[in-house]
Parts: C-alpha cells; structure tokens; sequence
C-alpha cells in the first residue's frame, strides 16, 4: 500500500509513501491518491486535508521507468478528458490525472507539506493545493523539461496564476531549481519550517481552519478560487452570491457569540 490516510478530528493527512523512488509516481499511486482525496472530500466528518510525502521528499514527479515503458502514439489515451469536458463538478466524473488528484475541484481546503523534492508532476501537485507548507531544504522545479516531458497535470495553468505569467515561464522554461526561500519570495509557498517539521506545522494549521464555522470557510474559499478570469463585476456578484446566505445561516448567531465577549482583541482561542 503507498497510499493511506491518519484522521485526526476532522483533518486528515493523505499520505504518499514510495521512499525508495522520492516518491515519483506511478499508476498505483496516482489512482489511490485520487480516490483518498474523492473519499475525503465527500466524507461530512473531514473538513480539511494534509498531503504529505513519508520519508524526506514530497513527489519527484512522474515515475519516468514507468513513463520509459509506454507505446504507441496514444500512451496516455485512457486520461482523456471528455469532448465536452465534463461536468463541472469536483472532477469525480472525468479521468483522473497522470498524477492523481490534479484535476479534482474540491470543496474542502488541502494544504501541503513539502519536505525534500516537489519537482516536475511533483511541483504540480503541490501547486494543486491551496497552499504550501515548505521546508527549508525543500525546492521546486520543472525539472522535466530536461526529459522532454510536458506539464499535464496544471503545471502552465495555475504556476502563471500564483506567481504571475513572466516568472513563471522563467520556471518553465529554464526548468531551474526553485529554492524553499526563493519560494516563498514569489508567491509559490506560504510558510517555511525546519528540515521535519513540514507536516507538523501543515497539521497545526489545518486544525486552527477546522475550528471555524465550515459552511462560510467553504463560501469564501469557493469564491476566491472561481473568480479567475471574470470581470469585477461578474466576480463581485459571485461572491454575493457565495456569501449572502451565509450571513442568515451562521454569521448571525456568530455575531451574537462576539456580541456576549467571544473573539475579542483578535483572541481566537474561544469562538
């Protein structure tokens, strides 16, 4: 098995474990990741997920003795998207990526924890996430440019969008290591933590998002994902829409929690 989930409350780390190839991907991998986020996303109980690599590195992209093996002209034609492109749902009703996961749309907020390489479909998937966790030797880098090995699993869609579109084709194209710093300067991680403790502190931080109203997390989480490419005044409705009915389905009784003394001067230890 490289692929299980430890619960804790209601987060979850998916774990992805093939220590002996840095965790590269292969077809096993990829199918059981997609199914433990599909499984995460539709539980009630889960409301934010960890995806971790066990044993030092993160993903060192695709498993290229398995990418060596392919024939035919067609090698990936079981990955095809639909022609219409499929429903717009969580990405459960179309194929599922070389990597796994990427396509997935999911409801809930996944956050990784990078330790060691997240390169090529690696980098991918960490980009997949809403945000990252890094540690300090940690690095990223289309390091498949090398190989001649496209990005197909979101690589050219969502780098441009995190780091902005001139920087990102630097990365592309140059297939350069991105260092765990360097990361965090341009927008491509979050946070940076001591060499082992990436997990630790992705875990601290989804339990501080699992403590808050979840419904309104979710609307507000939803809106600034989907407002890519819509004019301001088409992203302002969403977010009107996103967020109205929240206001009626916790926000008041969250005001009133405020109103009697929760939540003051910033303190968040007892919402």
């Amino acid at each position: 098995m490289t692929v299980w989930i430890e619960k804790s409350g209601s987060v979850w780390t998916v774990i992805h474990s093939r220590p002996e190839a840095r965790n590269a991907m292969d077809v096993e991998s990829a199918e059981a990741l997609n199914a433990a986020f599909l499984e995460f996303d539709q539980d009630e109980t889960a409301n934010v997920a960890v995806f971790w690599g066990e044993g030092g590195a993160f993903c060192a992209g695709w498993d290229l003795k398995l990418a060596s093996s392919l024939q035919g002209n067609d090698p990936l034609g079981d990955l095809d998207f639909p022609e219409d492109g499929g429903a717009r749902g969580n990405g459960s009703d179309i194929p599922r990526g070389p990597m796994g996961p990427s396509r997935l749309e999911l409801g809930k907020p996944v956050i990784a924890a990078v330790a060691g390489p997240a390169v090529a479909g690696g980098m991918e998937l960490a980009m997949w996430a809403d945000f990252r966790v890094m540690e300090k030797s940690a690095y990223m880098g289309v390091y498949c440019r090398r190989w001649g090995i496209p990005l197909i699993d979101g690589g050219t869609v969502r780098l441009p969008r995190l780091v902005g579109q001139g920087r990102a084709l630097e990365i592309i194209l140059t297939g350069r290591r991105v260092a765990a710093e360097e990361c965090a300067q341009i927008g491509l991680c979050e946070y940076i933590v001591a060499d082992g403790h990436a997990r630790d502190k992705a875990e601290e931080l989804a339990h501080e998002i699992a403590r808050f109203p979840q419904s309104c997390a979710r609307a507000d989480r939803r809106s600034a994902i989907h407002q890519h490419g819509l004019p301001v005044r088409d992203a302002l409705i969403q977010e009107w829409k996103h967020g109205k009915p929240e206001i009626a389905g916790g926000g008041i009784e969250g005001a009133a929690r405020f109103s009697n003394g929760a939540g003051r001067h910033g303190d968040f230890s007892k919402i």
